[in-house]
């Protein structure tokens, strides 16, 4: 198969595009031709040696673990899937080695779930990490209709699939973003306000007693802002501050999830979510989409566009 890789850490300019084995499909696991693999920033933090301390890595390295793609073979106990089956997933494993940027990718089923009919291949592979971190986040500080949240990054990957996802559950939604995303996240039913300096008073103008939950999605200081705005302090959760527990709320760091990457699906299928794609490369160019995400002014997804 073809596949991006490399042999060492490093920037996106040490990536290959090149044949590799196929992959070997575990009696849990499903063999995936992939149409396309969404690009998220772990990609390059992992490409980086970021994630080291916590996975064990071994090269050759294919980055990568969004995945949209029809099911090519099935391993010796995976009564959920059939060959020729549409399938979506956030394929992370215990070790990193085998990821999504490439033409063919092994997946346990549990990180799997039935691609949306109403998404197409590069919506559908900007889905699963970004969606369930926002869905995940969300469910931690227990987001509920009638409520007001505050999400910060609000225009990005994961931002504006939370904004939908709250939105979707009967919350009143604040977001933040610079001005030339305002008028996007209005298409998603939040309300703007343009972060940096004073974004607490702006917030205020909005919601005069304060909001119920939020989200940070872009670190930053932002949870302390967020802890000023919200009645209760411990009800919000960061993706980026690593000292958001110390500060009383929940750091989420995306587990693999099958029933609530169903329940995504089920949200796209209803008309309720979308997924905004910023750009796509062929998989020969991940390097370039790679740098696209490391400049971090992207409007929804970054995708690779396989086959």
């Amino acid at each position: 198969m073809k596949a991006i890789s490399t042999q060492r850490y490093g920037d996106p300019e040490v990536l290959t595009y090149a044949d590799l084995p196929d992959p070997k499909v575990a009696p849990d696991s499903v063999l995936i031709r992939v149409r396309a693999a969404g690009v998220n920033p772990v990609d390059w933090k992992a490409l980086a040696g970021h994630l080291d301390p916590m996975l064990n890595v071994h090269f050759p390295l294919i980055p990568g673990w969004d995945v949209a793609g029809v099911v090519e073979a099935v391993g010796a106990d995976v009564p959920e899937y059939e060959v020729g089956d549409e399938v979506i997933g956030y394929v992370r494993k215990d070790d990193l080695q085998h990821g999504t940027y490439a033409e063919l990718v092994a997946a346990p089923v549990r990180t799997l779930a039935r691609k949306p009919a109403s998404l197409s291949w590069q919506q559908a592979a900007g889905l699963p990490l970004a969606g369930l971190t926002a869905y995940q986040a969300a469910d931690r500080v227990g987001a509920k209709a009638g409520e007001t949240a505050l999400v910060h990054a609000a225009a990005g990957g994961v931002g504006s699939l939370g904004v939908q996802i709250l939105v979707a559950r009967g919350l009143r939604v604040i977001g933040t973003a610079s001005e030339r995303n305002h008028d996007f996240l209005r298409s998603l039913g939040a309300e703007p306000v343009s972060y940096g300096d004073g974004l607490a008073d702006r917030v205020r103008a909005l919601a005069p007693d304060g909001v119920d939950v939020a989200l940070d999605f872009v670190g930053g200081g932002v949870v302390d802002v967020s802890q000023e705005l919200l009645k209760d302090r411990g009800r919000v959760a960061s993706i980026a501050d690593g000292e958001v527990k110390e500060k009383g709320g929940h750091l989420v760091w995306v587990r693999p999830d099958s029933d609530r990457l169903t329940a995504l699906g089920a949200l796209a299928d209803a008309g309720k979510l979308t997924v905004a794609v910023d750009a796509v490369y062929p998989l020969s160019e991940a390097p370039e989409a790679l740098r696209r995400s490391m400049a971090g002014r992207a409007r929804g997804k970054i995708v690779l566009e396989v086959s």
